[in-house]
């Protein structure tokens, strides 16, 4: 039996004041109740960016206008396959020279999901799908 890989477009999105935007999966869904990085699948032939896009608007009320990738991940969780296609979009802090917006509006829950602004090193007090852990690790990294 061919088990299907599914492709996500992930992002990871960071406010001006260096906080991660995060959502809790419904209960009913695969990994319910468990916290994420916003996403959704990406459609066949459609580019990844614009799955982030569509996806970030779908869910959260964000129109991201800039990101880039991040890393990519492969993971088996035994009933699927997923393939994380995981994107960085960071507002500029006050105090940055920067004039690039990563994103427009103010997040929130449009499927009835939690969201929460947390900051990256309070990460590891959500419970996370096992796939995140490389990206909590990845984004610890960065210099926020």
């Amino acid at each position: 039996m061919t088990v299907k890989i599914i492709h996500v477009a992930v992002g990871v999105v960071i406010n001006e004041m260096g906080q991660v935007l995060i959502a809790k999966r419904a209960h009913n869904q695969h990994q319910g109740g468990l916290w994420e990085f916003p996403g959704g699948k990406v459609e066949p032939g459609e580019p990844v960016f614009d799955a982030l896009v569509r996806e970030f608007a779908e869910e959260v009320d964000l129109r991201i206008l800039n990101a880039v990738p991040l890393q990519q991940i492969k993971h088996d969780y035994g009933d699927k396959h997923v393939f994380l296609d995981v994107w960085l979009s960071r507002q500029p802090s006050a105090s940055s020279n920067s004039l690039c917006v990563a994103y427009e509006g103010k997040a929130r829950g449009k499927e009835n999901q939690k969201i929460a602004w947390v900051n990256i090193n309070d990460l590891d007090n959500y419970a996370f799908p096992e796939a995140n852990g490389e990206i909590i690790e990845r984004i610890k990294k960065l210099d926020i």
